[in-house]
């Protein structure tokens, strides 16, 4: 028997996992992570049918200890993922792939240390998680655990005995473990507060649409309203501020509400076959209302403030970025390397984005910034114009001097 701490949320794979590991005989701790799903669902909810994330949370942690669990703990880790991990992905842009912004992929490594502290704490000598041998979380998960402390022992029991989702829900119902799956609506779901994703039933099929019921956080094109909202978002060194949305809003709780005020016009709704970490492509379908919203305006702001090169240059990095946080080599040097050089410039990054947010889509209708290099005079072709038109002779001439010597080459040959 050993001692062992499970990443538990409360769904139908890690409370299987739970019971089978305690009727394996080992002692498991259920360890939680408040990512801020019931912050962004809760905020979703109308004001008179409003949920309480702490009960959400506390309902969890009662489910496992009436499973058997021989304790069972809940982290508040939303501070950690917004600023050291989203913020640190928005100020490089990631989307993996161009589009996806990586919300389940944020989180997995601060769920990693979350698990070697709390193995740290009970003793334990092992930590498991519900991941299956065919995703990528078993990678980014095992990879960040082996950074932080090669010495812990990491189990993915479904991976040793891969358990279809039928066959899990028939364990389930054998062994008394309540679930919310239904053979209608097998979906498996993750959510923070970074976004949302959905996966299985039929939406293993690209060539089925996604149903209306798959989706929690945007609103149907049916359901969007007819006027559009436009806010003002506000840069302060690459960190976002959301005064628009309401005045004492911190980061958690102005995520949260921008989830909301997006969601309702249906943005972030996004459908993709992408490509996995060990090779198998893969239908997903995420929601991420906010994450959408924020990428649109940081992106905005950075064409505004950075020269032609940083930014031909950093579109690189982000693309990077993106893949290293997909692929689970979120502790890697290079990753930390990106975060030095987008912190280089990011004294810059501090200014005002105008967006607009309307059926499905976000747009940016203005940007300021006191660091902007766009100068007017320069750029207009009204009265005020201070650029020297005769200066782009010169340019030209010099600027295309290898292609004129090239010409001049090929003549005598084409002549001969």
């Amino acid at each position: 028997m050993s001692r062992i701490v499970l990443a538990y949320s409360g769904g139908l794979d890690t409370s299987v996992l739970l019971k089978k590991l305690i009727l394996e005989g080992h002692e498991v701790i259920a360890m939680t992570a408040d990512l801020g799903e019931s912050d962004a669902s809760t905020a979703l909810q109308t004001a008179s049918a409003s949920g309480n994330p702490a009960s959400e949370l506390e309902a969890v942690r009662a489910k496992a200890l009436a499973l058997g669990a021989y304790d069972a703990v809940v982290i508040d880790a939303r501070d950690r993922l917004v600023n050291d991990h989203v913020w640190p992905a928005l100020q490089a842009n990631a989307l993996y792939q161009g589009v996806y912004p990586l919300s389940a992929a944020l989180s997995r490594p601060l769920i990693s240390a979350l698990l070697v502290e709390t193995a740290k704490r009970f003793s334990a000598d092992t930590v498991a998680h519900g991941c299956t041998g065919k995703g990528n979380d078993q990678v980014r998960i095992e990879l960040a655990v082996r950074a932080l402390d090669p010495t812990l022992q990491v189990r993915a029991p479904l991976r040793e005995t891969p358990l279809s989702r039928p066959d899990a829900m028939a364990f389930a119902a054998a062994h008394g473990v309540p679930i919310a799956h239904t053979a209608a609506k097998p979906y498996s779901i993750d959510a923070n507060l970074w976004g949302r994703s959905i996966e299985a039933g039929v939406l293993e099929d690209p060539w089925n649409e996604p149903p209306e019921d798959a989706y929690a956080w945007t609103a149907s094109p049916q359901t969007r309203p007819q006027a559009a909202d436009e806010i003002v978002l506000t840069f302060a060194a690459g960190v976002p501020g959301f005064g628009a949305l309401g005045t004492t809003l911190n980061a958690i709780d102005g995520i949260a509400a921008l989830n909301v005020l997006a969601g309702k016009h249906g943005i972030g709704r996004i459908d993709i076959v992408e490509d996995r970490v060990i090779g198998v492509k893969s239908r997903e379908v995420y929601e991420a209302p906010a994450a959408s919203v924020l990428i649109a305006a940081h992106k905005a702001l950075e064409r505004l403030v950075l020269t032609r090169d940083e930014l031909r240059f950093k579109a690189t990095c982000d693309q990077k970025y993106a893949e290293l946080a997909y692929d689970g080599l979120w502790m890697s040097p290079l990753r930390n390397a990106l975060d030095a050089f987008n912190a280089s410039f990011a004294r810059r990054m501090t200014g005002e984005v105008r967006v607009r947010l309307h059926q499905g889509a976000v747009t940016v209708t203005g940007v300021r910034s006191a660091f902007a290099l766009y100068d007017e005079a320069l750029a207009t072709y009204g009265a005020g114009d201070a650029f020297d038109h005769h200066a782009a002779d010169g340019f030209i001439r010099l600027y295309g001097l290898p292609l004129d010597r090239i010409a001049r080459l090929k003549a005598p040959v084409a002549a001969g």
